[in-house]
């Protein structure tokens, strides 16, 4: 059940959630992510997933955060429109994988992005957000 309005517990939360991001290796992790990772076609969002890979452990914590996040929202731990609003972040890290994702669950992982697809195909403030997103990479992407 979801929440009807967010509530101090969804702020407590919400900053827990940001003092998390500011831990050194979730730092860098996510910095590769956001810097280093631009999947032009299914075998590079394949190579990542190889534990050998150089931002293998960057992309499982990162995607794995973001999983555990907005699960939060999908099972009513926290509102979802509010933690929408203050964590985007996660749907960068969507965007890009999101052309390729169905191959990916198909031959990888059956469950990968499974609670940020949710975010973004059942709540309407997802889906605005994930278009924003993805037009900010289409420019980011062509400047590359």
């Amino acid at each position: 059940m979801q929440k009807e309005k967010p509530d101090y517990q969804d702020a407590e939360l919400t900053l827990r959630l940001y003092e998390l991001r500011r831990e050194t290796v979730m730092r860098t992790s996510r910095n590769a992510m956001f810097k280093d990772f631009w999947p032009q076609n299914y075998a590079d969002l394949l190579a990542v997933s190889d534990p050998k890979h150089p931002l293998n452990s960057a992309f499982r914590q990162v995607s794995s955060y973001w999983e555990m996040v907005y699960g939060m929202a999908k099972h009513g731990i926290c509102h979802v429109e509010y933690l929408i609003e203050n964590n985007g972040e996660g749907l960068f890290l969507y965007a890009k994988v999101l052309p390729y994702l169905e191959q990916y669950r198909r031959e990888v992982s059956p469950a990968a992005f499974q609670n940020t697809e949710w975010i973004t195909t059942k709540i309407p403030a997802g889906a605005k957000r994930l278009e924003g997103i993805q037009a900010r990479l289409k420019v980011m992407a062509a400047k590359l």
